[in-house]
């Protein structure tokens, strides 16, 4: 694609959750300070929150990616599930051996044993779910009560709540107050600000191994903030469209035009906050820009 025209090793706008490509913005690192403080300080619920695209993901796998060898981890990414079910994602992720249909008593047992078994290794296990505002209200008062388990010391289980603004309002029913209670620290994770932006698209540019000039003009990174809200998912997309219509004019720089064109291809959020957006003509330039390089 465009890797080799600007001198990349890789592509730098993915929008996997790549950690070596983590941004320390002010919010992000502030996110993972409060993380690191709260992990390390045994309390039983921690929450984070924020809207589609700002990077809950990524602040999640490299949170993970920080702590010691002193903590061991589960993640379950998609906790749509049951109480029955979520506890056997759990099982696994913690190794822990089951019988086959095991009985609900066996499994929360067999879960105990193993983090009383840890804790006297001193480990601390931590359990990160994302997308947490999925998870049925009767499975979050499931994991209410397997955070009572503790020593003198300290909590044997901590659970991370990673969840869109959906998730504050889930927790304020009545019939799981209790959970709601126990979170004693959150953070809320907002868009990058227009100067963090400009840092933002410097920074994956070095991790992808450019070594040039600016690659994106001034006015470009204005109006890639103007099209995505800072919102990091929806700079990425169209830092790359921007990219490709740039690699087909044979540019060496990222203009406002491209980017403008980029973000008229891109698809608006639902909530449709930036409305200008709609549009699906880009794709036909881009074909056509692609086709120059392709055949000159």
């Amino acid at each position: 694609m465009y890797a080799a025209h600007f001198g990349l090793r890789e592509l730098p706008f993915g929008i996997t959750p790549d950690t070596s490509f983590f941004f320390g913005s002010p919010r992000s690192q502030e996110a993972l300070n409060t993380l690191l403080i709260a992990a390390r300080s045994g309390e039983g619920f921690i929450k984070i929150t924020g809207e589609v695209g700002t990077g809950k993901t990524l602040l999640c796998r490299k949170f993970m990616a920080t702590l010691g060898d002193d903590f061991v981890t589960a993640y379950i990414p998609n906790p749509f599930l049951e109480p029955r079910t979520l506890m056997l994602a759990l099982a696994d992720e913690l190794e822990v051996p089951l019988e086959r249909n095991v009985d609900q008593h066996r499994l929360l047992k067999s879960i105990m044993q193993r983090l009383l078994d840890l804790a006297r290794q001193g480990k601390r296990v931590l359990l990160c779910l994302d997308e947490a505002q999925a998870i049925p209200v009767e499975s979050l008062e499931a994991l209410r009560l397997l955070t009572n388990l503790e020593t003198e010391k300290r909590k044997l289980l901590q659970i991370v709540l990673f969840g869109q603004p959906e998730l504050n309002r889930k927790l304020e029913l009545d019939s799981i107050r209790q959970l709601a209670q126990r979170i004693t620290f959150h953070y809320h994770l907002g868009p990058l600000s227009r100067d963090d932006l400009d840092f933002y698209l410097a920074h994956r540019l070095r991790v992808a191994g450019y070594t040039g000039a600016r690659l994106f003009s001034p006015g470009a990174v204005k109006a890639l903030y103007r099209a995505s809200g800072g919102i990091p998912r929806l700079v990425n997309i169209m830092a790359h469209k921007a990219l490709m219509l740039a690699y087909g004019e044979g540019r060496q720089q990222v203009a406002t035009t491209h980017v403008n064109g980029a973000a008229r291809d891109t698809v608006a959020p639902k909530r449709r906050l930036w409305p200008w957006l709609a549009g699906a003509g880009a794709l036909a330039g881009m074909a056509a820009s692609l086709a120059w390089t392709f055949t000159r």
